[in-house]
């Protein structure tokens, strides 16, 4: 299976000025957990993702102002992406080798064309390849994936 295949298509896309509270909020009205950060409107290349954990543990736990921190400053970089017709078990590899639950995928110039998570392969992979992806990722580790922060 690909990953064209179970992909989430046309996914909200933040700029790295976008202030976190935006953020938070269209990660609430998508029901999804990360947002991927893109140079700008106009060019659509991934340069960061954030997720609901970097909201928490690199901005409110530090008691910042939400209204005041922006995407470039909480984005984990550089990001793993994937693309459309990669194969699902080498994806559900990717994400085990970097403790991630959620991959940008891109197209041939780069640019964000959906979005694949943990949950997709739950959904559509194996029991096999769902099974080995949620215990490696699901284990405890001192920092929130194998991604350096940027």
């Amino acid at each position: 299976m690909k990953v064209k295949d179970l992909m989430s298509k046309e996914p909200e896309l933040a700029t790295p000025d976008m202030n976190l509270t935006k953020i938070a909020k269209m990660m609430a009205e998508n029901n999804v957990g990360s947002i991927p950060v893109v140079e700008s409107r106009e060019n659509l290349k991934v340069i960061g993702i954030v997720t609901d954990r970097d909201i928490t543990t690199r901005a409110v736990a530090e008691g910042e102002d939400p209204l005041m921190v922006t995407a470039r400053e909480v984005m984990s970089s550089p990001v793993v992406t994937v693309k459309q017709d990669d194969d699902i078990k080498d994806v559900a590899r990717l994400m085990e080798k970097n403790m991630v639950r959620r991959l940008p995928v891109v197209d041939e110039e780069g640019f964000v064309c959906g979005m694949v998570a943990q949950a997709d392969i739950a959904l559509k992979g194996t029991d096999q390849t769902t099974a080995d992806v949620v215990e490696t990722i699901s284990k405890p580790t001192e920092t929130s994936s194998n991604v350096k922060d940027g």
